[in-house]
């Protein structure tokens, strides 16, 4: 840090405001840059990858100094956020033309990981969340709000279940009081959220309490149903306090807060979301091969946002998924009504967005016509449903509020197209307010009036080549050559001299030019203030813009669900309270996407009832298909929760609790967890969580250790999930233990499946059809043949595996075991020609000799 007595003016401005936001960079207007000084200047050449300079800096030495362009500044604040860093922006809030000395500035904004706005950086079909924390011995307070949508949710839970809460809002920063110690929680391990500490007064009760009560200008928070929410109060309010103060966010657009509450809800763990691939593929980056992928067929941000947030809550009350089953039958039923309502739906503006942009002071006059626009699709969506006679969409119609009278009011007020900026003028309509008018009307005769006074001078002066022009330096001026200087009277002041002319000004000239500066300068304030006053008319309608914008976004994602069933041939699911689950014809949604088009999937048949036939355990070669159609039943029991059609002729599935899956394990190395681990920690998940209600996908239980301890461990696994007394899920068991295949002698409803292979030869054939009855053969051999593997290695293979058969049939002594063991399975013929070398010819008799070489032949031929 300079010595401040010896700063210039701008830098000691530079360090009082930087005094104030300490851990952050600030981001310092001047002019048209934004320029970083000391050490943020450093720091942010370094990431931005821009140019590190000097700045002089009065009698002290030079300042370290990097900037950029102040319209570059969605390109490059990103960049500093996501480098782990807050930036302060700080602006000039007055007019440089109307200030003598040093222009006023201050911090208008503080952006972080949680708050980061730009539209090149969000996700439009996903939320960004900011989170508040709060823990009290085992119980956690919660909120999480997304500043760009206003979403903002309120709850509690226990410790141990935070993990699984964060995984449904995936928060880029969460808000936690400075005494809580995060670093060893389960949930920053999982997800690592940017982490900010503040004051813990901010989370006091009362505090938080008075803080969410003048928000939302309330007595009581009865209304949302979140009043007995005592931690997750104190972690909500902490979270607006934070967001207002300390990062000097606007949130007029926030209106309501909305508890989480289980009931009523599937669970989903943080092992099934990864498992059964629902956003994020295993196999590869992004969400291609993924079930969002596969279903969203989605037209609106806000539609794709919704159908995420039914995807990691689905319900489990059965009137609810009825009802959305019977809107999406309704489309599927009246497809010219579902063509009509997409074709609506397209190029909509994000609404929920917009009003966010609008509180915080960034909206632009062409997306305020967007939000014009979209209101009018609504209404006509709105006529559209109504006016149909399938009963459903008719209520759906009228559920939709009338918000003909905003967009009445933004047409009126704003020209279509609008400017992209309010600072490119002629954004307000002619004839909306009288005096912009007139003062429009001097900027259009002023070029009139200029060229008529140039005609004037010219003919007075007897200059024919005399021209008036404009710079930003001087304005307008007057300019002659040389030779003609001589015919210059009074009148004329002289203002630059070049080397082949002389330019002047006047009286007149000066005056007009005043004349028609004032008039640009009032037709911006006056635009800038017409156009303020609709923002916040906007925002004072911002309930019935919200209501709209939530049944736009339902209405997209019940005909995307129409769409779907349509193109992909589904059927619509019945949801039962019994213990049951019947697929006919069940498909993996994901994987018939996609198969090749000369390949077609195989469907199958599932039928379990609890009563009956509660494990079905699954046996086959890897590769013929165990864990797609685990996973496929697991995906279809989602997609019906979410009152989706499903991949199947039909379907019966009785209520999930809880959807468990254990499905491939992979070893966590950054919390030292080993693969065995991993699949423990997933297997005790489910037998300590799991109901008479939930639905169990096992895939390989106890592969991560020894071949006896992995088989006595998915044995006692197998035995509980059986006896459990008022606990009996559904359970479904891929393995290769075939030993297990024997419980369905001892476990009244415990059935054997196999997924059907046929040899031909020595080849197999995968027919991917599950069929009762336990695999004969585990085929391992051929599906190692099929992959690839060396051939020594698959006769080595078929050697080993058939003195192993022979040791278990004739119970042979541990030192034929031992000699097994030592033969080296890559040097086989090396191993032959050493017994050969070692033979002393001349010592054997013809018949030994003939023994030797036909036992060296057996080996070669076994």
């Amino acid at each position: 840090m300079t010595n401040n007595n010896s700063n210039t003016p701008v830098m000691k401005q530079f360090l009082d405001i930087k005094t104030k936001y300490k851990n952050s960079i600030l981001l310092f207007r001047m002019g048209d840059f934004y320029e970083t000084f000391l050490d943020d200047a450093v720091v942010t050449s370094k990431i931005l990858g821009i140019v590190l300079t000097k700045r002089s800096n009065g009698k002290a030495s030079n300042v370290d100094l990097a900037g950029f362009p102040y319209h570059s500044l969605d390109n490059y604040l990103p960049k500093l956020v996501k480098a782990g860093h807050r930036v302060a922006i700080c602006e000039q809030v007055e007019d440089t033309k109307n200030v003598k000395g040093i222009v006023k500035r201050e911090v208008v904004e503080v952006v972080t990981p949680g708050t980061l706005m730009t539209d090149r950086t969000l996700n439009n079909k996903s939320n960004r969340f900011i989170g508040a924390y709060i823990l009290f011995k085992n119980d956690v307070g919660y909120s999480f709000l997304d500043a760009s949508t206003g979403d903002f949710f309120i709850g509690e839970c226990n410790k141990k279940e935070f993990k699984s809460v964060a995984l449904k809002y995936l928060p880029n920063e969460m808000i936690i009081p400075e005494e809580i110690n995060y670093s060893n929680s389960e949930w920053y391990i999982e997800f690592k959220p940017f982490i900010s500490k503040i004051n813990n007064w901010m989370f006091e009760y009362n505090n938080a309490y008075r803080e969410l009560l003048e928000h939302f200008n309330l007595k009581s928070l009865k209304g949302f149903g979140c009043e007995d929410l005592k931690l997750g109060i104190s972690a909500a309010g902490a979270l607006l306090n934070h967001l207002k103060t300390n990062l000097i966010s606007n949130l007029e657009h926030v209106s309501k807060i909305t508890p989480t509450l289980n009931a009523g809800l599937m669970n989903l763990d943080i092992y099934t979301v990864k498992n059964l691939e629902i956003f994020n593929s295993l196999s590869s980056p992004g969400k291609h091969g993924t079930l969002i992928d596969c279903i969203d067929s989605t037209l609106t941000s806000g539609g794709g946002r919704l159908l995420r947030g039914w995807l990691i809550n689905p319900i489990t009350d059965i009137k609810k998924i009825n009802l959305r089953l019977s809107v999406t039958e309704d489309f599927v039923s009246n497809n010219k009504v579902l063509d009509k309502v997409r074709v609506l739906m397209k190029n909509s503006s994000d609404l929920q967005r917009s009003l966010g942009k609008i509180s915080n002071g960034k909206i632009t006059p062409r997306e305020i016509i967007g939000i014009s626009i979209t209101l009018e699709k609504i209404d006509n969506i709105k006529f559209l449903l109504s006016s149909s006679n399938d009963k459903n969409l008719k209520k759906l119609g009228k559920s939709i509020l009338d918000t003909k009278f905003i967009s009445v009011k933004i047409k009126g007020t704003l020209n279509d197209p609008a400017p992209v900026n309010i600072l490119k003028g002629d954004a307000i309509i002619t004839g909306f307010n009288h005096e912009l008018d007139e003062l429009r009307n001097i900027l259009i005769h002023g070029e009139k009036w200029i060229n008529k006074y140039q005609e004037k001078l010219r003919s007075k002066l007897e200059i024919p080549k005399l021209k008036i022009s404009q710079n930003r330096v001087f304005g307008y001026y007057i300019e002659i050559s040389k030779v003609n200087k001589n015919k210059i009277t009074e009148g004329f002041t002289r203002k630059q001299t070049l080397v082949n002319s002389e330019r002047y000004i006047t009286e007149d000239l000066k005056e007009y030019e005043e004349k028609l500066f004032n008039a640009q300068y009032k037709i911006y304030d006056l635009e800038s203030r017409i156009f303020n006053d609709l923002c916040n008319y906007v925002l004072i309608k911002k309930s019935e813009i919200q209501v709209n914008a939530q049944i736009l976004n339902k209405i997209d994602v019940l005909s995307s669900f129409a769409l779907n069933a349509i193109e992909n041939n589904y059927s619509k699911p019945i949801l039962t309270k019994d213990q049951i689950i019947e697929i006919n014809k069940g498909r993996h949604p994901v994987v018939e996407k996609l198969l090749p088009i000369t390949d077609k999937f195989i469907p199958n048949n599932t039928n379990m009832d609890v009563s009956k036939n509660q494990i079905h355990l699954l046996t086959g070669p890897n590769m013929a298909g165990k864990s797609t159609y685990l996973r496929q039943i697991g995906l279809i029991a989602l997609m019906a929760h979410i009152g989706s059609y499903v991949p199947a002729d039909s379907a019966r599935i009785g209520i999930v609790d809880h959807l468990f899956t254990r499905v491939g394990a992979s070893d966590n190395l950054a919390s030292g967890e080993s693969t065995f681990l991993v699949e423990m920690n997933e297997a005790a998940n489910i037998l300590n969580n799991s109901t008479k209600k939930s639905l169990v996908l096992l895939d390989e239980i106890g592969r991560g250790t020894s071949t006896y301890d992995g088989l006595s461990i998915a044995w006692a696994i197998t035995e509980y999930l059986h006896n459990k007394k008022n606990s009996n899920p559904r359970t479904f068991f891929a393995t290769h233990y075939h030993e297990l295949t024997n419980l369905e002698l001892t476990l009244s409803r415990l059935e054997n499946y196999h997924v059907e292979v046929k040899e031909f030869k020595e080849e197999i054939i995968f027919m991917r059809s599950v069929v009762k009855g336990a695999a004969d053969k585990s085929y391992g051999i051929q599906v190692a043949k099929m992959a690839g593997v060396p051939k020594p290695i698959i006769h080595r293979a078929k050697q080993i595996l058939k003195s192993y058969s022979v040791l278990q049939n004739k119970e042979q002594s541990v030192k034929s075991i031992k000699k097994i063991n030592q033969i080296n399975i890559f040097n086989e013929q090396n191993e032959i020609k050493k017994k050969i070398e070692k033979l002393d010819i001349d010592k054997l008799t013809p018949i030994e000799a003939l023994l030797i070489l036909k036992d060296l032949k057996n080996e070669i031929d076994s």
